[in-house]
């Protein structure tokens, strides 16, 4: 018979959230993380629903979400299987998959109308990312590791157990006699995280232990808040917004490296709402095209200069394939409002803009104005309402 397990702590700020009433959604994939997780707040009660994510790439996956369900089903608390079934055998597979995962969760806290989701995120977790980041040889952002809040999409994900210990957790699962799955990818050396993991012994012989990588993340994180206050206060100064473009005034060789560069990612988050950071060297190439005045392009944006000002702007090139429905949201952040008909659709204006006589008014150049929404029949374009052309139509940034 199983003994007595002492509960582990939750951080304080998820607490409340729980005992506040509110909806939470929890993410439990049957690994022992999420799944300590699930018991740890379900023993306190609350307005809790659970998500299983079976990305589709183990056979094993159904069963251990239909292990979760019963679980679930034990405690009384709602559960739903989330299916992904994008992966098309390109590009980085765990990238594709933790992309997919946070979209599904989205998707589904959104329509359930929950605004917070708990992940089993631990303290090992928190180290390994920090090594990664070295590895990478990462600045503060990087080596800032995973936030213990994060919002994605409207959606709040917390990690309320980035202080305890994997092992720890597993004790508490074995004395409470409680089952978890293990996920055989968790021992595939193929991947960076697994071999840093393999590596978890040697690190701590040297020191580099979870309590101690998860300090230097939360340092780095107290240094990133100050850069970002003054990003923020550079921002509110020499940020100007036209339409869809934005416009820095301030010449970049006045400002230091870093404070250049969290500007410009700040404006390139805003032009590209779906912006992943390019990576170090990539940002250095911009920064130093951008202090000799060199006008050039970077993770979908377009930069270019009008006079001594700054003008970041979507490239064409990066919303040519967007296509929606009038009533969605075009490219992340554009509602247009107007006669909403299901023959139409918006598109990039693109090779439209030719048939915009008075574009030269709105004050915008020409390849800004290429990656505007438009409004298209079958071909035809209808309107487009940052070039002046076609009525009824208008177009508002939503997404900030």
């Amino acid at each position: 018979m199983p003994v007595a397990a002492q509960p582990l702590p939750l951080s304080d700020g998820f607490v409340d959230l729980i005992t506040s009433g509110a909806p939470v959604g929890l993410a439990v994939s049957g690994g022992g993380d999420s799944v300590a997780l699930l018991h740890l707040v379900a023993a306190m009660g609350g307005n809790i629903r659970v998500a299983s994510v079976d990305h589709g790439l183990r056979p094993e996956a159904a069963d251990e979400c239909a292990m979760v369900a019963r679980l679930c089903h034990r405690y009384g608390i709602a559960h739903q299987t989330l299916r992904w079934t994008g992966w098309n055998g390109s590009g980085n597979l765990q990238d594709n998959a933790r992309r997919a995962r946070y979209a599904l969760l989205v998707e589904w806290a959104t329509a359930a109308g929950i605004a917070d989701i708990a992940l089993g995120h631990t303290a090992d977790d928190q180290a390994e990312t920090i090594v990664m980041a070295l590895a990478r040889g990462a600045g503060v952002d990087g080596l800032s590791g995973m936030a213990a809040m994060t919002m994605k999409a409207g959606v709040c994900f917390h990690r309320p157990l980035l202080h305890t210990t994997r092992t720890d957790l597993r004790s508490y699962l074995a004395a409470a006699g409680h089952e978890w799955c293990d996920d055989p990818s968790n021992d595939d050396p193929a991947y960076e995280r697994i071999r840093i993991r393999q590596a978890a012994a040697m690190l701590t012989g040297l020191g580099l232990t979870p309590q101690a990588l998860g300090q230097v993340a939360r340092h780095m994180a107290t240094a990133a808040q100050a850069l970002d206050q003054r990003t923020a206060e550079l921002a509110a100064g020499y940020f100007v917004r036209q339409h869809g473009d934005m416009l820095i005034t301030v010449d970049l060789r006045a400002l230091s490296a870093e404070e250049a560069r969290r500007l410009v990612l700040a404006a390139m988050g805003w032009v590209n709402h779906g912006l992943s950071a390019p990576r170090r060297d990539e940002q250095n190439r911009l920064l130093h095209h951008l202090r000799q005045k060199q006008a050039t392009t970077l993770a979908g944006c377009r930069f270019s200069f009008d006079g001594p000002v700054l003008r970041i702007s979507r490239e064409w090139a990066a919303v040519q394939g967007h296509v929606t429905e009038t009533t969605q949201l075009w490219d992340g952040r554009w509602r247009l409002s107007g006669p909403h008909a299901p023959d139409l659709q918006i598109r990039a204006l693109g090779a439209g803009i030719d048939l915009c006589g008075d574009w030269r008014d709105t004050g915008l150049p020409h390849l800004s104005l290429q990656a505007t929404p438009a409004i298209w029949r079958a071909g035809r374009l209808i309107s487009a309402p940052l070039a002046k052309f076609g009525a009824d139509w208008s177009a508002q940034i939503v997404a900030e």
